[in-house]
């Protein structure tokens, strides 16, 4: 749970997702991103104007690719971010280096680090970015919006079957996420379940006999983080076998649907109950391999 302390005219302390405080001597102007959802979350909050650096991925909304680059999440240059003069860091466990967020606070920048693992959490993190920015009325409209299409998609969801899913997110080796990942929530809001939800690790690595036995009836392929595409269909069929199971709908999705927490939740939610239900009709490609 996010705490937020404020101030007669700014945040004062912010606990971010690892429950670090972090102190702010004014309402921050200059923005530095690490993460992308968060970028367009900024925009989208009307925060845009004072978002000075982000990474080479931050490219949605439109006018975010006009913001300076600093560097990929995994390898952000340092001095960059110093020479911009940020008054906080964006930064994420699932996106960046805890030794990058060590090198920033230890030279006495801000970083707030965001680490949601469901749909909940992802929401709150719109809240406090509002408060962040002092912009709470746009940000409670946004959770607002938010958490009413997510209430949409679980009652659209409780009229069906949950179908058993597999959604890898990277090949060679072949990897998913199990039931702590705010990717793995949002498959379950939407109705699916995920076959690798009991897991320990966070995003194991899974063998041929681990996924056949599973006898997943919906596969998932995402286009990032590995760009999933017809060209990988071949070693999909190889992993599985000729005679894994029963016939399993092979669908093609934005990856943004799974693990983009912020402002588009909401579209994630119903892009993925369109590929996960039976009465969707604008599914994207769909190929039956066993």
């Amino acid at each position: 749970m996010i705490t937020v302390a404020r101030g007669a005219a700014h945040p004062a302390s912010v606990l971010d997702d690892l429950g670090r405080a972090v102190s702010l001597t004014c309402a921050p102007t200059r923005i530095v991103s690490l993460v992308p959802s968060v970028t367009e979350l900024l925009f989208a909050l009307g925060g845009g104007a004072w978002v000075v650096g982000a990474t080479s991925f931050c490219v949605e909304p439109a006018a975010a690719r006009c913001v300076t680059r600093v560097g990929g999440p995994k390898t952000p240059d340092i001095a960059a971010i110093r020479g911009l003069h940020p008054d906080i860091v964006l930064a994420s466990v699932e996106e960046n280096r805890k030794e990058d967020v060590d090198a920033l606070t230890a030279v006495g920048v801000p970083v707030y680090v965001a680490f949601p693992r469901t749909v909940e959490a992802g929401i709150c993190l719109v809240r406090t970015v509002g408060v962040l920015l002092g912009r709470e009325e746009e940000a409670a409209a946004l959770a607002r919006r938010l958490e009413a299409a997510r209430a949409a998609v679980v009652a659209d969801a409780a009229l069906g079957p949950r179908p058993r899913v597999f959604c890898p997110i990277w090949k060679g080796p072949w990897m998913t996420f199990n039931g702590d990942t705010f990717a793995h929530d949002m498959l379950a809001t939407a109705g699916g379940e995920n076959v690798f939800a009991a897991l320990t690790e966070h995003y194991p690595v899974v063998d041929a006999a681990m996924v056949v036995s599973r006898r997943p009836e919906v596969i998932l392929l995402p286009s990032e983080p590995y760009l999933f595409g017809r060209r990988d269909l071949p070693d999909l069929r190889q992993l599985l076998g000729a005679t894994a199971g029963p016939r399993a709908r092979v669908r093609f999705i934005d990856g943004r649907a799974l693990t983009w927490y912020g402002a588009r939740i909401d579209w994630g939610l119903r892009l993925l109950r369109v590929q996960l239900g039976s009465r969707g009709t604008e599914r994207e490609a769909e190929e039956v391999v066993w």
